[in-house]
């Protein structure tokens, strides 16, 4: 498994679509990413991609805010030593952001057969899923910040429903971990609403 020749060393630098890394090596791109990645996930990169290079037209107010604040606007953090250095989310968290916002105020989706739309495999089909209900996954790596993801994805929902008059979203949440190591690290970072604080999750 090869990078692109152009992938950047910067986990803050926007990615191109075209330059993403893969479960194969680069001389199989052109002729078999469509087989090797997750169904929806090349379609919907592009239709992400074309969301934030138009500035995020069709979203809320409310939506476009808080995705300005927290991508477009240079935050400074005070550091342990009191110094100020620049704080940035890694293109990782920003593309789940702007995913989860495009699905849920562009496109509206509200089922399994909304979200089928952007397969481009042709492998996909509804009797896959029991389930009809809105279900939105985030694939990350270890380490490429699924927390703050969350604590993003909270804040939003948490302000769409509290500014937008036909929001479904909602201002209280259930966080499920999958064990006690990760409730562990999750109770953490949300205790006393820490991380809502020390991350620039509020305007």
């Amino acid at each position: 498994m090869a990078l692109h020749p152009d992938f950047p060393t910067s986990p803050h630098v926007i990615l191109e679509p075209s330059i993403r890394w893969f479960p194969a090596d680069e001389a199989l791109r052109d002729t078999s990413m469509d087989k090797l990645m997750p169904p929806l996930v090349a379609a919907l990169r592009q239709k992400v991609k074309d969301f934030r290079d138009g500035g995020y037209v069709g979203a809320t107010d409310t939506s476009r805010s808080l995705l300005n604040w927290w991508f477009k606007t240079p935050h400074l953090i005070q550091q342990a030593d009191g110094s100020m250095a620049e704080f940035q989310y890694f293109f990782a968290q920003r593309e789940s952001l702007e995913t989860i916002v495009y699905l849920y105020d562009v496109v509206g989706v509200s089922d399994k057969f909304d979200l089928m739309r952007f397969d481009s495999s042709r492998a996909v089909s509804a009797n896959m899923f029991d389930e009809t209900w809105r279900r939105f996954v985030i694939k990350m790596a270890t380490g490429a910040g699924k927390t703050k993801v969350l604590s993003l994805a909270l804040a939003w929902s948490f302000y769409h429903k509290l500014y937008e008059p036909d929001s479904k979203l909602a201002r209280n949440f259930l966080v499920i971990a999958p064990n006690i190591i990760v409730l562990d690290r999750i109770y953490k970072d949300f205790q006393g609403l820490r991380l809502f604080f020390d991350d620039p999750v509020i305007p």
